[in-house]
């Protein structure tokens, strides 16, 4: 295969720390490769390096000639467009600099708009959620047809059915292209070739041929093979070390060639120790209590309403020690409320919902409500002592911070300071400290690396009490999950053995409905008369363009924060930590409002 896009000793540094160094690889034609690897590994940026959008510190990218090139960052930033810029619009921009004729830009626009479930090509762009605008986002790059599209995370703001709609979209593709995501069931269907970018590896990454399940295989025989080497150099090591011991005697006899090996010997085994400590993933363990019961929460004939729409019922629903339920269900369709009403937070409007006597539930917020951003992590993780009581023992908060992978250094730091998947850490340490019965779990995966994602996902696997998992990620869900429960938005709930059933079910009823008379991704025409309608429907409208803006201002929020040039400025870093949380916060209060006027 002909090699499309080359790098040659790549380095970069982020402030003072190196995200990666000296890194060579190729991607060539025919490839689907998947680009993963740790938080803060820098795959972000290798992107935009990749892209030109970037320079490195040093090294060099070497592209074939004439190579046609895509790039989707993170944030669909599309330029600024006169009032009232339709989606066609935008793909047919998109499309201007191709050399195209007329009738071939019309070709590609319809085609490319109707896969990508855009039935109204004169729908506004301001008007789009933030999973409809990812969409057009890859569809502008898509339609350009270029040699090599780099993606970075493209699943993001899509829910489960817009990134089923993805991977066929992308598997139909003629192209190459290149994808960070942490959506390992994704990988798993559209690459043909993984890389890992993480410092454990000698190179600085590890690619493997075929999917994500063929990269684990290979992962797994590699880190068994490193740290084969690093016994055997040990063993070696350990006895170069005593002969280099021995007496002047017979030190007088040694043959200099020996005692340069056994330096190099020393020098690689410091290597090996290194590279395999890189793979240390937080050790996540959730405490379970002792209860036996049969029955630690039921439902009868459960039905909840918001907004006026009903969510879901009548349900019935028992959950038992050792019971892994899944939620699936697109944005909006009543999966977070159905966990507050389990766990006791919210009361069914009619029907039962109980739980057993003293149940003990514990809740994983997805919107890190529980976090108090102004205190510390050391105060965070143990409070005003010295040491966290876990399982019986007593253990020093500078080892209970080791265990989620913190620094010693940054016990002192305030919460806001910290990424979001290390406020994620946080969270789960402080869970790991309460005995459960019941975990319900809303989006636990939100900024944790794969790394991470592995450790939870064997802690959610052995828990022995019931547990409730929303998660867009579909590797996860499948492997957890004993059975699916899912909400289509419309007041309807139904039982899956599993995800592939579930799809298919899906897949069935796309196939058997009647056309739709308005586009799928509006708001639903209902209601006694036009006018409300009308005025409902503006409403829905005017409620997406304000998240969209408020999305926008608070990624240019969270960039203002990662600018390098400030990171030693601790007023200025405050400063824009408030800024970000209120941004943030104003996008919650926004998509909860827009859930509870969704139709």
């Amino acid at each position: 295969m002909a090699i499309l896009l080359s790098c040659q000793n790549l380095s970069k540094t982020f402030g003072a720390r190196p995200l990666f160094e000296n890194l060579s690889f190729g991607l060539s034609e025919g490839e689907r490769t998947g680009l993963i690897g740790p938080n803060g590994a820098g795959k972000s940026t290798l992107l935009k390096i990749l892209a030109g959008r970037e320079a490195p510190d040093s090294g060099a990218v070497t592209a074939r000639r004439g190579l046609r090139l895509g790039y989707l960052p993170q944030q669909d930033l599309f330029e600024p467009a006169p009032a009232g810029w339709s989606v066609r619009e935008e793909v047919v921009r998109a499309l201007q600099g191709l050399g195209l004729q007329d009738y071939e830009i019309d070709i590609r626009a319809d085609s490319g708009l109707a896969a990508a479930g855009l039935t109204d090509p004169a729908r506004q762009v301001s008007e789009l959620s933030g999973g409809w605008r990812k969409r057009l986002a890859i569809l502008a790059q898509a339609a350009r047809e270029p040699d090599l599209l780099l993606l970075d995370e493209p699943t993001n703001h899509l829910d489960i059915e817009g990134v089923l709609w993805l991977e066929r979209f992308i598997s139909d593709l003629k192209f190459s292209f290149l994808v960070v995501t942490h959506d390992r069931r994704f990988l798993e269907r559209v690459t043909n070739r993984v890389i890992e970018l993480n410092k454990r590896y000698p190179e600085g990454h590890f690619s493997s041929a075929g999917n994500y399940s063929q990269f684990l295989e290979n992962r797994e025989a590699f880190f068994d093979a490193q740290a084969a080497r690093e016994d055997s150099v040990r063993n070696i090591v350990r006895g170069e070390i005593a002969w280099l011991r021995k007496g002047p005697r017979a030190r007088a006899t040694k043959q200099k060639a020996r005692i340069d090996r056994a330096g190099e010997l020393i020098n690689e085994l410091s290597d090996l120790e290194y590279h395999n400590a890189q793979g240390r993933a937080a050790d996540i363990d959730f405490t379970a209590g002792d209860r036996q019961g049969n029955r630690l929460i039921y439902a009868v004939k459960a039905v909840k309403s918001m907004g006026g729409r009903k969510l879901f019922g009548p349900l019935d629903l028992t959950l038992r020690p050792g019971d892994k339920l899944g939620l699936v269900g697109g944005n909006g369709s009543g999966k977070s409320t159905l966990i507050k009403m389990l766990a006791g937070q919210l009361a069914p409007d009619s029907g039962t919902s109980k739980q057993a006597e003293g149940l003990r539930v514990v809740t994983f917020d997805q919107h890190r409500a529980q976090l108090n951003l102004d205190h510390t992590l050391k105060r965070a993780l143990c409070g005003n002592g010295e040491h966290v009581h876990y399982k019986g023992s007593a253990i020093h908060v500078r080892g209970w911070a080791s265990r989620f992978l913190f620094r010693q250094e940054q016990l002192d730091m305030p919460l806001r300071q910290l990424s979001g998947g290390e406020q994620a850490r946080v969270l789960i340490a402080g869970f790991m400290l309460q005995p459960a019965d019941v975990l319900f779990l809303d989006e636990p995966t939100n900024d944790l690396d794969l790394q991470s994602l592995e450790v939870l996902e064997s802690s959610m696997q052995e828990f022995p009490g019931a547990l409730v998992l929303v998660t867009h990620d579909r590797y996860l869900l499948e492997r957890v999950s004993l059975r699916l429960l899912a909400l289509d938005g419309r007041g309807n709930a139904r039982f899956f053995a599993d995800l592939p059933q579930w799809e298919n079910w899906m897949a069935e009823q796309a196939q058997s409905a009647p056309p739709a008379t308005a586009p799928a991704y509006s708001d639903a025409r209902s209601g006694p008369s036009a006018k409300e309608t009308r005025e409902h429907k503006n409403a829905f409208r005017k409620l997406e363009a304000e998240i969209q803006t408020a999305e926008n201002q608070a990624q240019k929020a969270r960039l203002a924060l990662e600018d390098a040039s400030i990171a030693t400025d601790a007023e200025e870093l405050a400063r824009r930590h408030k800024k970000l949380d209120a941004a943030l916060r104003k996008v919650e209060t926004l998509i909860a409002s827009w859930s509870e006027l969704q139709k």
